[in-house]
């Protein structure tokens, strides 16, 4: 029952604050006369602009426990202007999605050898494999040139978005750390949309909570990101500032794991940057 009563919750607040997003003008509302006292729509716009009736909209942003169709999400997606992600989230959080039978302890994720092979051969270009919340479960060696060495983690610490925000290192060498630490957050809100019960996750939400003012203030706001491209500006210590190019590939067979592969444009000073950085790293291992 506590955990159909926290998906509730989680969907009552989803909605409350999408909607608190939307311009009314940009949604095509004639001014009524009335004095807006909150940003946003009022729930009874939101159930004009879908299709249904205020008061089942209402019971829909109370926590209650009702499973609107496929159609009348598409249509409260719609009216609050979500995007992909948020579309999804909101199906997640409503129970639409079929989510996967978890067994009751997930046991350690694993790489595949052949996945460890490809990131060998993607040795002139950063990658990174990360599995459920962001735990980074296996990188090459131009990853850690230009990250961090996860390795040297503990291995209960290796995750992307406990790094952002708990390390020093990670904020200075993010020239728009802001930006990326705000789309972890969206990401492992997204996450925890699809997977509710998975103790691990809500345990390093706890964590971050506690231990960052940021990442608290940006989880209030409840909006949510999958990441699937998109570019990181870095200030290296080594090679300078670069900006890197990323793209997200979830393995067949295994949706809880992604590869991150992080590419420059070729020409570029950020390619002169990485052919630098991958000139050091690859002395430093003759060295050693």
């Amino acid at each position: 029952m506590g955990r159909v009563a926290d998906s509730n919750r989680e969907l009552a607040d989803f909605l409350r604050r999408a909607r608190a997003q939307v311009d009314p003008a940009r949604a095509g509302l004639p001014p009524d006369g009335r004095v807006r006292r909150v940003p946003g729509l009022r729930r009874e716009e939101v159930a004009r602009l879908a299709g249904v009736s205020s008061d089942y909209y209402a019971r829909l942003e109370q926590g209650r426990r009702i499973v609107p169709s496929a159609a009348v999400v598409a249509a409260i997606g719609r009216a609050l202007e979500l995007d992909a992600a948020g579309r999804a989230h909101l199906a997640d959080l409503i129970g639409l999605t079929t989510r996967p039978v978890r067994q009751p302890a997930r046991g350690v994720q694993r790489v595949r050898p052949g996945l460890y092979q490809l990131l060998d051969a993607l040795d002139g270009e950063p990658a990174l494999v990360l599995g459920r919340r962001t735990d980074i479960l296996a990188a090459n060696r131009m990853a850690k040139a230009l990250f961090t060495d996860f390795d040297q983690m503990p291995a209960a610490q290796r995750n992307y978005a406990r790094w952002m925000f708990l390390d020093e290192d990670a904020r200075s060498l993010f020239a728009d750390w802001p930006d990326q630490a705000r789309a972890a957050v969206e990401s492992l809100r997204f996450e925890v949309g699809r997977d509710p019960e998975d103790r691990a996750t809500v345990e390093l939400v706890t964590e971050l909570r506690q231990h960052s003012r940021e990442f608290g203030q940006w989880w209030e706001q409840h909006r949510v990101h999958q990441r699937t491209h998109g570019s990181k500006r870095l200030r290296h210590p080594l090679a300078g500032d670069l900006t890197v190019e990323y793209e997200t590939l979830t393995l067949p067979g295994d949706p809880d794991t992604t590869l991150f592969v992080y590419t420059t444009e070729d020409g570029s000073p950020s390619r002169r940057a990485m052919n630098l950085l991958a000139s050091w790293t690859a002395a430093a291992s003759i060295e050693r």
